[in-house]
């Protein structure tokens, strides 16, 4: 699975590219704020991606002496990374599409234009299709994200394709003096509509680099010991629960009632494996520890 996930983002990083290269190249080359906009944050995306290969590839290596508890760590921050630099381009872009507006705009050829938007939108769909079909089955959160990014940029190459040709119509009528602000107005609504995506991508990442219990994760915890208690009568339990990146990091110390003081160990590994199928999970990305005492202390 993880030789699959890497050879996606490697196709990935070779598509955006190519995308963004030729959307920077394009964009100066037709005076096109929005274009240029598109090729910057494919350039950002493909350097993400690049970063999130790296990151897939920490995630497949045993845990060593300084990471002892593996480099799932690292997934979360790379997302905090990526939506927050998305963020930046996005308010950048909007303050330069505003101020392209107060200008009275620009012209643009939306002939050669159109053409540009209708190429890179077959390259975005076909990626986003490919990606997606992949992660059925993968279901990678670093593969997600790039999943994210390719639909929004085909969002945004569909919204340029479409003002284009609505400038290209324009031209030669009674309002042609709207094509000048097309592009800038353009660029203004692809930045709005786009801020929300990266935001809530960094608000997560943020919440898992800062080890916040998602209050249903916390619930589940709680209501299953709860139930064991139920059943076996234990005094009392803690525990602590924390998703990270793909990893889920489980905790749970229980105190032992005096009828199980001298329970054998083989009994007692009877007693977690019920609770480690309850909990569910099971795989490399499961860190579960399960403690018993007598002594309250030790909870």
């Amino acid at each position: 699975m993880a030789g699959i996930e890497q050879h996606v983002l490697k196709v990935s990083i070779l598509a955006t590219a190519l995308v963004a290269c030729g959307g920077i190249g394009f964009g100066l080359y037709a005076g096109s704020q929005s274009i240029v906009f598109d090729g910057l944050f494919n350039a950002i995306d493909s350097c993400m991606a690049l970063l999130s290969l790296m990151v897939s590839q920490l995630l497949v290596k045993q845990p060593g002496r300084r990471f002892q508890q593996g480099y799932w760590h690292f997934e979360p921050l790379v997302l905090a990374l990526n939506g927050s630099v998305l963020v930046i381009l996005c308010l950048y872009a909007l303050i330069n599409s505003l101020g392209g507006l107060l200008r009275g705009g620009h012209a643009l050829a939306f002939d050669s234009a159109i053409l540009y938007s209708l190429a890179t939108l077959v390259c975005s769909a076909l990626m986003l299709g490919y990606q997606r079909r992949l992660n059925r089955r993968l279901q990678s959160e670093l593969i997600q994200l790039d999943i994210q990014s390719w639909l929004i940029s085909t969002v945004i190459t569909a919204a340029l394709l479409v003002a284009f040709v609505a400038g290209y119509l324009l031209q030669g009528g009674p309002h042609e003096w709207l094509t000048p602000y097309i592009d800038p107005a353009i660029l203004a609504l692809l930045t709005l509509v786009l801020i929300p995506g990266p935001a809530r991508t960094v608000v997560k990442a943020v919440k898992q680099i800062l080890r916040i219990t998602p209050g249903e994760l916390d619930r589940e915890i709680t209501g299953l010991m709860a139930r064991m208690t139920g059943r076996y009568g234990f005094e009392c339990f803690s525990h602590s629960v924390t998703p990270i990146g793909r990893g889920l990091f489980v905790e749970i110390q229980i105190v032992l009632p005096a009828a199980m003081d001298r329970w054998a160990v083989s009994e007692l590994d009877s007693v977690r494996a019920e609770i480690a199928a309850a909990i569910g999970r099971e795989g490399p990305n499961r860190w579960l520890a399960i403690a018993f005492t007598r002594d309250r202390r030790w909870i």
